[in-house]
This record gives structure tokens, sequence and C-alpha cells, in this order.
């Protein structure tokens, strides 16, 4: 499956957040460190998005380490990714020991002293909130027609993403669809709704090459059809069709997902 690069991704996890204060009489007065785990590791998770389909997900350990060494210190930590009508894109505070623990990537903040982090401070010490985190993808691999199995009954498209640059992460209020079985749920169109209120031409041209990946010409004919007899073969770079009917893994999906074809009403 082709991607758009610079795609700004978004995933959210359950239950993530906490705070630790310092041991000493200064702690009461001091703003303690908030710890988030944004991204665990090897765990599949369905996606479900109008601007990336519909497959199974998983990021593998390793993925963050280049982007932590190249430009740790450069990831901003939001509160709702910038989006909260009352603290806005204000910074929460700076990110210390970005790290890939054994089962997920996190991220100590020493919260800085502000009427707005104060106001967070209840909830976040309540447990009230996850975590989510914002990346593009550099590497990943695709299985577009794997077997069924017990975390793939239906058998959807499987990526596991290799390689991330980490954009952004911080603490959200909706984190995570709770029927779903890892927690774990994709926020993009969630985000991008609230970016086309800003920058609708550049929500517009990404959302148009979206659709051009995902639907090229030669491609388009077969949406929602059957297959003509002696149909030409799949074009260079394709998969040979791994089931009977003559389609590529890539021509399957777009036939079983016929709103993704350019044009085609949301």
């Amino acid at each position: 499956m082709e991607t758009l690069r610079e795609l700004d991704i978004v995933r959210a996890a359950a239950g993530a957040v906490r705070v630790t204060r310092a041991d000493d009489d200064q702690a009461e007065r001091q703003m303690p460190t908030m710890t988030v785990r944004f991204s665990p590791f090897s765990t599949w998770y369905e996606i479900n998005s109008h601007w990336e389909g519909r497959f199974l997900e998983r990021t593998e350990r390793g993925a963050f380490s280049k982007t932590i060494a190249e430009s740790g210190s450069r990831v901003k930590v939001l509160f709702n990714h910038g989006g909260d009508p009352q603290i806005g894109d204000k910074v929460l505070g700076l990110a210390e020991n970005l790290r890939e623990d054994p089962d997920a990537a996190a991220g100590d903040v020493p919260l800085f002293d502000t009427s707005y982090n104060r106001d967070l401070l209840p909830g976040i010490e309540a447990g009230a909130y996850g975590s989510s985190f914002m990346f593009r993808v550099i590497k990943d691999e695709w299985n577009d027609a794997p077997d069924r199995s017990e975390h793939n009954p239906e058998g959807l498209p499987e990526r596991t993403i290799k390689e991330v640059r980490l954009l952004e992460f911080g603490p959200v209020t909706w984190p995570a669809n709770p029927e779903a079985t890892a927690g774990i749920r994709s926020m993009t169109d969630d985000f991008y709704a609230r970016l086309r209120d800003r920058d609708p031409v550049r929500v517009a041209d990404l959302e148009a090459r979206v659709q051009r990946l995902r639907t090229p010409r030669d491609v388009q004919p077969l949406i929602g059809t059957a297959p003509a007899v002696g149909a030409a073969p799949a074009p260079s770079g394709e998969p040979a069709a791994r089931h009977s009917g003559g389609l590529t893994p890539r021509e399957r999906r777009w036939r079983r997902y016929p709103y993704l074809k350019e044009g085609a009403s949301r």
C-alpha cells in the first residue's frame, strides 16, 4: 500500500499518563514531572480512517531510536495536540529522557509552572487522560493479503511500522475507543478536521494527493466491478494476486473500500 509520507498521523492510547513529585519539603510547591507512555510495541490494533484506510497496524521496538537521537530535543509536548480552545498550542514542558522501554515509547516532562498546567494537574493525577502522539512514517512493511488469524479474523491488510519521525506527544481527553481490544485508535481524522478550519488549502491539497495515491486511473474501472476476462496483467511492481479473480491485493482492497474512489462522497 502506498502512503503519503507528508501525512501527519495521530495515534492515541488509554491510561498512559502519570505524574511524580520530588520527595522533599518543597514538593508541594513544585510542579511535578509527567511521564507519558505513548506508543505500545508489538501490539496489533485496527485503523479505520478516511485518511488512512482500514487495516491492522503495529509498531516495532526500535522505530523511535533514530528520531530520538537526531531530533528528540525538538519534539513538542502539547495537550490535545494544541487544539484545546483554552490552552491552545502552549507547550506543557520540555521532553526529557525520551526513550524506548521494553514495551513502549515514553518520555518524561517536567511541567512548567503555569496556570494551564495547574488546571490540568487534578485530571492527570486522577488518571483521567490518555496519551497520544503525532508522527510521520519513514519506513514500514505491508502484508496486503494476510491469512485470517486470531488477531486478524477478517484478513485485513497488515502494516508494521519500522521507523518514524516523532513530531509531538502529550495527554489527550479522548484517547481511545473503549471497545478496542488494544485500547489504541487513530485520531488522524480528528486532527485534520480541526486543521481544516485553520488551513483549508493545505488540507485540500493533502486530501487530493492521498486520493490520487489510492486510485490510479488505470485501476479505477475495477472498483466495484468484476474483472474483465483477459484483463491486462498487474502494473509492474505489483505483487501477484493471491486469490482467484485476477486482482492484485491492492486492487482487491480498492474494491473492498469503494469510498476511497476519487471524488466519492464521504
